[in-house]
């Protein structure tokens, strides 16, 4: 479980200085599907960088079964990235010297496992485990990335703008299949997306203003990919 209590960060200094995330407090269950709305500068992807101990916090406490992220060294919170996390964002950023299975392989070396071609089918690309980034379209690419964060077995994922930047029908695919992978491996997952419509498949939605989390409401009427508008 992430437990996340009187939450607030800071950036700038002096004039500049203000508050990226004011006082949030909330409770995330293991398996969950937690979908992040808000405007552009509401704190959304602040919040997910602070709770997945990318950055630090100035105020609070972000603890992950029972494990206090602020009191963790440099050191401590890289070994809990490495052994907890995994990322997908708007960018691939995948390695372009390195075919697809190389950048896969990447996030099953840091779990210590050889288990990655499974991951590989699991998103459709075992046919193209050769072929390099610059030789796939969009959407293959952040299914190589998806594949690669999945290798690293996480038991939570954290997703920003995963499908921002596809067209809708590669969207969808690609949110159809992190959605069923979630299914099928029961990792928590955290995403923050402008696209109201894909709070209609998660289990709850958290709405943030200007650092604050000002709903939190639970989905009772879940919905695949397919089904949500666009």
């Amino acid at each position: 479980m992430i437990e996340v209590k009187d939450l607030t960060k800071y950036y700038g200094d002096k004039e500049g200085r203000f508050k990226a995330l004011d006082n949030v407090s909330v409770s995330i269950k293991d398996g969950e599907f937690i979908v992040i709305l808000g405007a552009s500068g509401s704190g959304k992807s602040t919040f997910l960088n602070v709770i997945s101990g990318l950055e630090t916090i100035d105020a609070g406490s972000v603890s992950f079964d029972g494990h206090e992220l602020s009191k963790m060294s440099e050191k401590e919170l890289t070994k809990f990235r490495k052994d907890n996390t995994a990322y997908i964002f708007q960018q691939y950023y995948l390695l372009p010297h390195l075919n697809v299975e190389k950048n896969v392989r990447m996030g099953a070396d840091l779990a210590g496992t050889k288990d990655f071609s499974s991951y590989l089918e699991a998103v459709g690309l075992k046919e193209k485990a050769k072929k390099f980034p610059s030789q796939l379209s969009g959407g293959e690419q952040q299914r190589v990335a998806i594949a690669r964060a999945l290798a690293k077995k996480p038991k939570v994922l954290f997703l920003d703008e995963p499908t921002g930047a596809l067209d809708e029908k590669t969207g969808r695919a690609v949110l159809d299949y992190i959605i069923k992978l979630k299914e099928k491996l029961n990792f928590t997952m955290i995403m923050v997306t402008h696209n109201e419509n894909i709070a209609q498949t998660a289990d709850r939605i958290i709405k943030m203003n200007s650092g604050k989390i000002v709903d939190v409401s639970e989905n009772t009427d879940k919905k695949d990919a397919y089904e949500i508008g666009w």
